[in-house]
């Protein structure tokens, strides 16, 4: 089956005075944060945000293990709401070297293009300094959205490493 070779990026912003915050966006959007979080509501998230960019590392989580990864103290989960609507989400994940990083990030189809990326960015950066974070991190790569690392740049967040790997996409193998 023909695979493809996919380009992870890490970045990470060493403090808060780095962030470079943007425009507010010309809606109104507030952050909420969903303690405890139901699986189902989790899993919702997920899907919604990452299916067209192959999200699937949760996709054989049984409840159990899901319910008990959002039980945990190191683990928070944040939406975005807009008019009271469901716009995208992030998860923030405490390691033990006092780093958080953003696990999950990301807006649903109908969210995009209104300034709200950048901002749910610099809201989870903000949380997770709020928090205690030494620094806060994530990752993407080259089967995120376009605007993704463009995003991620231009809050401030610096690349530190890069690796790559291989996957095969629904789809790819003829089927």
């Amino acid at each position: 089956m023909p695979q493809l070779t996919v380009e992870r990026t890490y970045l990470h912003l060493p403090d808060l005075s780095r962030l470079r915050v943007g425009e507010v966006p010309a809606i109104a959007a507030e952050v909420v944060e969903i303690r405890p979080c139901p699986v189902a509501t989790a899993r919702e998230l997920y899907h919604q945000v990452g299916a067209a960019y192959h999200w699937h590392d949760r996709l054989g989580w049984s409840d159990d293990t899901f319910a008990e990864y959002l039980g945990r103290d190191s683990v928070r989960v944040f939406e975005l709401r807009t008019a009271g609507e469901r716009g995208g989400y992030f998860e923030l994940l405490r390691h033990r070297d006092g780093s958080v990083e953003i696990a999950y990030f990301g807006l649903m189809a109908h969210a995009f293009g209104k300034g709200l990326g950048r901002w749910l960015l610099e809201q989870a950066a903000r949380e997770a300094f709020a928090w205690g974070a030494t620094r806060v991190w994530l990752h993407t790569c080259t089967l995120d959205a376009p605007s993704a690392l463009p995003n991620y740049l231009a809050r401030g967040f610096e690349p530190y490493a890069r690796d790559q790997y291989t996957v095969t996409l629904p789809g790819t193998d003829g089927a």
